[in-house]
C-alpha cells in the first residue's frame, strides 16, 4: 500500500532529516546538506532558515570551495538548551546536565544511606535535580527535559512497577516529578538508558545490534536490534538479572529463586568478599575513589569496597583473585545465554563492574569462549563500557533530549 502525507507533514519529515544530519556531522554547507540528503538546495535553504530562527543552527566562516564562490557552513546550536541525566540508584543518585549535543556541563553525586521509602529518595532527587538546573546557562530553551534511569520495571507513563532492589511497587515517579519542575520527564529502566548512552556516545556507536548489561546491586540489560532499543511486547524487556542459573538456588528478592543476580552483581560478591575487607581497606579506597562532583562526599560506600577489592586482588590475595575469577564465570555464564539467544554483534558489561574489569574480563571470556555456540561468537566483541559509571545517565539525558525534539515534531536520536 502507498503511503501519502500532506505537504505540511513531509516539510516537518525533511525538517527533521536536515536537522539529525547536522546535529550528527556539522560543520556542513547548504549544498552538502542537499547533496548528502537528496533534498533540493531551494527546500535545504528554507528548512535552514527556519532552523536558524527556531536557534537550532548558526552560521560559521566559510568553507573550502570546490570551484566557485566559498560556502558558508552551519553549526548545530547544542547550546540552545539543556538537559538532566539521572541515574537513580540503590545508594546514590549520581546525575549530569548537558547540552542538546550530550556533552556534560555539570554534575553530581548524592547518597541515599539510610533512605528507603520513595518520599525519602525523592526528596534527595528533587534536591539533586535542582541543584543542576540551577547552573544551567541562560539559552532559548532553558531545561528542556528530565530523563531518570531506575532499577526496576517502568511503564510508558513514567511508573515505576517494581524495583525489588529499591523496595518499590507503583511509584508514579513522573507525574511526581513533572509536578515539580514543570518540564517533561521520561523514566525508563536503567540498563535502557545505559544502552542508548553508549550506542549515542559510547563503545556502541556504529553497532546496529548491541546488549548493555548493567551490573550493579542487581543486574538488568537494554537490547538494541537494528539501531532502535528493543522494549517487548509490554514495554518490559531486559529483566536477564532474574533468568534462572541455578534451579533450586537462593531466593531472590523478586520471588524466584537462582536469579543470575545472585550470583554475578556487585551485591553477590561483596557478600562473599565480606571477611576479606577489613573497614580501613574500604575507607581508604572510598577516600581515592571519589570523583570530583558537587557532592563528593557522599559517594556510594559500594563503589569504594569493590575498589577495595580489586585493589586486594591487585596487591596478590589470593582469596580476592579466585572471587573475581568466580564471579566473572557466573557472569560469563548468563552472557553466553544472551549470545546464543539473540546473536548481537557486541555485549558491553557497564555499570559497577567496570570499576573492576581487569579481573573479571579473563573470566567471562574464557566461558564465553568455552560455552557459546561457535557461529554465535564468531562476530561478536564483548566489551566494558566506554562512558565508565556514566552510560546510564548520558542515556537518560539523551532520551530527555530526543523527547524535546519529538514534542517538536523534529525526531532527534534514540527514544525507544
Amino acid at each position: 500500500m502507498k503511503i501519502t502525507g500532506d505537504l505540511n507533514l513531509m516539510k516537518k519529515i525533511n525538517k527533521s532529516i536536515v536537522l539529525e544530519l547536522l546535529r550528527k556531522a556539522s560543520p556542513l554547507s547548504r549544498a552538502e546538506v542537499a547533496k548528502t540528503t537528496g533534498l533540493t538546495k531551494a527546500t535545504v535553504s528554507t528548512l535552514v532558515a527556519e532552523l536558524m530562527e527556531e536557534n537550532l543552527l548558526y552560521e560559521i566562516g566559510t568553507g573550502e570551495s570546490s570551484g566557485g564562490r566559498k560556502p558558508v557552513m552551519l553549526v548545530f546550536r547544542q547550546e540552545a538548551g539543556y538537559a538532566v541525566g539521572v541515574d537513580l540508584g540503590v545508594r546514590d543518585i549520581h546525575a549530569v546536565l548537558t547540552d542538546l549535543k550530550g556533552t556534560i556541563i555539570h554534575e553530581t553525586r548524592s547518597s541515599l544511606r539510610g533512605m528507603n521509602s520513595p518520599e525519602q529518595v525523592l526528596g534527595r532527587l528533587k534536591e539533586c535535580l535542582r541543584r543542576l538546573m540551577n547552573k544551567a546557562p541562560a539559552s532559548p530553551y532553558g531545561v528542556v527535559g528530565i530523563g531518570v534511569g531506575v532499577p526496576g520495571i517502568t511503564d510508558d507513563q513514567g511508573t515505576v512497577l517494581f524495583a525489588p532492589n529499591l523496595g518499590w511497587r507503583n511509584v508514579p515517579l513522573q507525574s511526581m516529578l513533572e509536578a515539580e519542575f514543570k518540564v517533561p520527564v521520561i523514566i525508563d529502566n536503567e540498563a535502557n538508558a545505559g544502552a542508548v548512552g553508549e550506542k549515542e556516545f559510547g563503545i556502541g556507536r556504529n553497532v546496529s545490534n548491541l546488549i548493555y548489561i548493567s551490573v550493579g546491586i542487581g543486574i538488568g540489560s537494554g537490547i538494541i536490534l537494528k539501531d532502535e532499543l528493543y522494549r517487548g511486547a509490554s514495554g518490559y524487556s531486559g529483566e536477564m538479572g532474574h533468568i534462572t542459573v541455578h534451579a533450586d538456588g537462593r531466593p531472590c528478592r523478586c520471588g524466584n529463586v537462582g536469579c543470575w543476580e545472585l550470583y554475578a552483581s556487585e551485591q553477590a560478591i561483596l557478600a562473599e568478599a565480606e571477611a576479606l575487607l577489613s573497614p580501613d581497606d574500604a575507607g581508604n579506597a572510598e577516600a581515592e575513589a571519589r570523583p570530583e562532583a558537587d557532592d563528593s562526599a557522599s559517594e556510594a560506600p559500594r563503589q569504594a569496597e569493590l575498589e577495595a577489592l580489586a585493589a586486594l586482588a591487585d596487591s596478590g590475595n589470593e582469596a580476592a583473585q579466585e572471587l573475581f575469577r568466580r564471579t566473572g564465570r557466573y557472569l560469563g555464564v548468563g552472557i553466553v545465554n544472551i549470545i546464543n539467544t539473540f546473536n548481537p554483534e557486541l555485549i558491553i558489561i557497564g555499570n559497577r563492574f567496570t570499576l573492576a574489569e581487569r579481573w573479571l574480563a579473563p573470566s567471562v571470556r574464557e566461558v564465553i569462549q568455552e560455552r557459546a555456540l561457535p557461529y554465535h561468537r564468531e562476530r561478536l566483541r564483548l566489551e566494558f563500557a566506554g562512558l565508565g559509571l556514566r552510560s546510564c545517565v548520558a542515556g537518560a539525558a539523551s532520551l530527555a533530549v530526543s523527547g524535546f525534539f519529538a514534542e517538536r515534531q523534529v525526531s532527534v536520536g534514540m527514544n525507544g
